[in-house]
């Protein structure tokens, strides 16, 4: 038996990736995707059938994004100790029962409840996939395989040109409900995928000793979430009296801070990541590429549909030109190391594409939204793959589950952020002028991304040759 184990080892080393695992990582790296896209036209119709105002509609957004920011490098450090498989079939069987709990919900409190409870099932996925890459990476001995890493991002980008339109499709045959009921199926066959997993980790981490919520820093993940809570609340009620959110958010930034730094095995390991300048980059330039990315898919697709008049499928229609240029932008630059390019090509996407939009109104042609969906198409695609592979690489090994979720809780903190301008931008009407408003925020967003790149040494040389990332023990 022994014999027959080596032989089937080696002959999986002589091919190189291990292939099985493609289906369950590609499928897990999508839940979100999906469902971030479909919910963008179905906004509108929510708060048709609901009564509620964009300023309320728009927590369909952030709870998701808040509960999966929270989530995925909790999660992903969960798959750094335990490995990916219990993770990800846990996590992905949450997705059907928040399905359910959407398709049943009665009003809106319920309704964004099942959005949390969507947000958690979908955070396994990313941090899965990016810790059995590594660790095939390490097997194999390929240090970067970069055709995986690119299929994962036009996987992505695939589903999100898919997203608008079913979600336009399925409202239109059985209302909004539907768009929660289409997650009971993608879960089944995600957990059916995701038995396929090794059923051990392939890597562990060294330091096993210790009761499990000391390896887990039980409060570490409290005052994480408090701040996060605290931050979102903030955001979301951007006035005066709104000041003590604000306060808290801070004091337990400065609490989080103090329990990691004395922690013996803490969360998010403040010491390697404060020496990890090239990491810490990484994720400021995804908060801000990704306000921008966000506040286009949901904001001008929610004026598309109340202001200039759109109907949820022809509004998922227009947003299908930038996902096509984006999957274009991915497999053509994908197999290109070097990841400073690609940002700057994202940056000058943005900026341009935010302009554009601050030529719109309700008298402008068709072709010019289309137009401005191409636009965007190029960052979608550059900076998506960008960002990934530059945490591919500037990660500690030994914690790139966690580093890959903290990779999207950056970008979730973005995607807040987005909502909360766009709530604030369009209040009880999403119409022209507070698109606007929104496309200047935008842009100074975008401006600030490139700047961030511009001046950031370290990107010249970043996945041209194999390197160890900085941090790595």
């Amino acid at each position: 038996m022994t014999d027959q184990r080596t032989a089937a080892h080696e002959r999986t080393t002589a091919t190189g990736f291990d292939r099985r695992l493609i289906p369950p990582v590609m499928l897990g790296s999508v839940l979100n995707p999906i469902n971030s896209t479909i919910i963008a036209v179905a906004l509108v119709p929510i708060g048709a059938a609901l009564g509620a105002p964009p300023a309320q509609t728009a927590w369909l957004v952030s709870a998701l994004y808040l509960a999966t920011a929270l989530g995925q490098p909790i999660v992903g450090r969960l798959i750094d100790i335990f490995g990916p498989r219990r993770l990800f079939l846990v996590s992905t069987s949450l997705v059907g029962v928040a399905g359910i709990g959407g398709a049943l919900a009665p009003g809106l409190g319920t309704l964004i409840a099942a959005r949390v409870l969507l947000g958690f099932g979908t955070c396994a996925g990313y941090p899965a996939a990016m810790a059995l890459l590594r660790s095939e990476a390490r097997r194999t001995g390929q240090d970067s395989p970069a055709g995986v890493l690119t299929a994962l991002a036009v996987a992505g980008q695939t589903i999100a040109v898919v997203g608008p339109l079913l979600g336009g499709v399925l409202i239109g045959v059985g209302g909004w409900r539907s768009t929660f009921a289409l997650n009971v199926p993608l879960a089944a066959v995600a957990v059916a995928l995701g038995l396929r997993l090794p059923k051990q980790p392939r890597r562990q981490e060294s330091a096993r000793q210790g009761s499990l919520a000391g390896r887990l820093d039980l409060p570490g993940m409290a005052l994480f979430a408090a701040m996060l809570v605290a931050l979102l609340l903030f955001l979301m009620n951007l006035r005066p009296g709104s000041w003590y959110l604000l306060v808290l958010a801070v004091v337990a930034a400065a609490g989080f801070a103090v329990r990691e730094l004395r922690a013996a095995t803490p969360f998010i390991d403040l010491r390697v990541l404060g020496g990890n300048p090239p990491l810490l980059a990484t994720y400021g330039r995804a908060l801000v590429a990704y306000v921008v990315a966000y506040a286009f898919l949901y904001g001008f697709t929610q004026w598309t549909e109340e202001g200039f008049g759109l109907s949820a499928f022809h509004a998922g229609l227009v947003q299908i030109p930038m996902f096509l240029v984006a999957i274009a932008v991915s497999v053509t630059t994908g197999r290109r190391t070097g990841v400073r390019g690609k940002l700057l090509v994202g940056a000058a996407g943005q900026i341009a594409g935010c302009l554009l939009m601050l030529t719109l109104t309700t008298a402008s042609p068709l072709w010019m939204l289309l137009a401005l969906s191409l636009v965007f198409g190029i960052p979608q695609g550059s900076n998506n793959l960008a960002l990934q592979n530059s945490v591919y690489h500037q990660a500690d090994p030994e914690r790139i589950g966690s580093s890959a979720g903290l990779l999207r809780t950056f970008a979730y903190l973005g995607s807040m952020i987005a909502s909360a301008t766009s709530a604030a931008s369009f209040g009880q009407h999403a119409g022209t002028s507070g698109m606007h408003h929104l496309a200047w925020v935008m842009l100074g967003a975008a401006v600030l991304y490139l700047l961030l790149t511009v001046f950031d040494r370290g990107l010249r040389h970043l996945g041209q040759q194999p390197t160890e990332p900085p941090g790595a023990k």
